[in-house]
């Protein structure tokens, strides 16, 4: 994506998902932006949308939607969160400005347009959309990379929509396990569900994040997350449907952080001492140490010897005593002093 490579072996992809919370306002959208880039988020993604063309006016909100937002239908409150044309614009270039990747979710076929018309990398599907049909086609159509959500989605879904963009030669696509809860709980996250993807679809997976706090994305990273995608705000105090379940900008930087940590503990699976280790061995392993003077000539006998750490003065290690035992000292060993095959014949 852009200069940026997916998947196994990679660093892992994290996206800052500002969604809805500038809350219709692309001076607050671009201080999301400056969030994402000061916590060295590879992406700023964004949700790209019509009021009157995604909902009928009768729909109700979602149950969290009224918590957070109070009674009321859908259209009215997508319609205080839209941005215009030319807010997109301007976000995009901004985001290419300070130097980070601008992706956005469409939910109509005129968004996607519109995406197509910026010269987005790729185009990220919401869990939401994901039986939306005519909008996947319009997204096959640009010939860019997919992300998609499977959030609400059973693996026969996933395979459903997975085989669909295959027979329209997509190639270039990436799974995003998620929970549609907001916030979700930590034990429905069912991070092993990454794996399980990959296995079926060989492609690359990630996880969009919808738990409170940073400690599940962390480990989904553990267990081979690709992508992490985790909603931003200012602040969780501002009024909008997602911005309870968002982080505030130290969180994310600590979140991304984290991640980095994380990816260079995983290490490459190879089970070898590392340098420090090789020289910690001469200081903590135990060598064969005389417990008396032993006289050249002497064979050794078991309890002339025993182990004991000696320092960088490595000699010959306990698991070989019985190969000692009965060998006959070259010359004097001196009570104290770590035995070696230099000493005995």
């Amino acid at each position: 994506m852009d200069d940026k490579a997916i998947g196994d072996g990679e660093q892992c992809f994290i996206i800052a998902e500002a969604g809805v919370n500038h809350n219709g306002s692309v001076e607050l959208a671009k201080k999301l932006v400056d969030v994402a880039v000061n916590a060295a988020a590879d992406a700023i993604k964004f949700q790209t949308f019509r009021a009157v063309a995604m909902t009928t006016p009768q729909a109700p909100k979602a149950t969290y939607q009224q918590e957070t937002t109070g009674d009321g239908l859908q259209r009215s409150m997508l319609r205080a969160l839209e941005l215009t044309s030319g807010d997109f614009k301007e976000l995009h270039h901004y985001a290419n400005e300070v130097g980070i990747i601008f992706l956005s979710s469409p939910f109509d076929l005129a968004s996607v347009d519109l995406l197509r018309e910026l010269g987005v990398t790729a185009y990220k599907i919401g869990s939401g959309e994901i039986t939306n049909r005519p909008l996947l086609l319009r997204v096959v159509e640009q010939k860019k990379p997919i992300i998609l959500s499977t959030g609400m989605c059973s693996l026969d879904e996933v395979w459903e929509v997975v085989h669909e963009l295959r027979s329209h030669n997509v190639r270039d696509l990436i799974l995003l396990h998620c929970v549609s809860e907001y916030p979700a709980l930590a034990e429905h996250a069912n991070l092993r569900v990454i794996a399980t993807l990959k296995r079926a679809f060989n492609v690359p997976v990630g996880f969009s994040d919808h738990t409170a706090g940073i400690a599940v994305p962390i480990a989904a990273v553990a267990l081979g997350a690709n992508v992490i995608e985790k909603h931003i705000t200012l602040s969780r105090s501002l009024p909008g449907p997602d911005q309870q379940a968002s982080l505030e900008p130290r969180e994310l930087q600590q979140m991304v952080n984290s991640i980095r940590i994380v990816e260079r503990a995983l290490g490459d699976g190879v089970k070898l001492p590392t340098e420090s280790e090789v020289r910690m061995r001469a200081f903590v392993r135990q060598t064969l140490v005389a417990e008396t003077d032993i006289a050249p000539g002497t064979a050794i006998r078991e309890e002339m010897i025993g182990p004991k750490r000696a320092g960088d003065a490595l000699g010959i290690t306990p698991k070989d005593l019985e190969c000692l035992i009965g060998k006959k000292a070259r010359r004097n060993i001196k009570k104290g002093t770590a035995v070696t095959w230099q000493m005995v014949e």
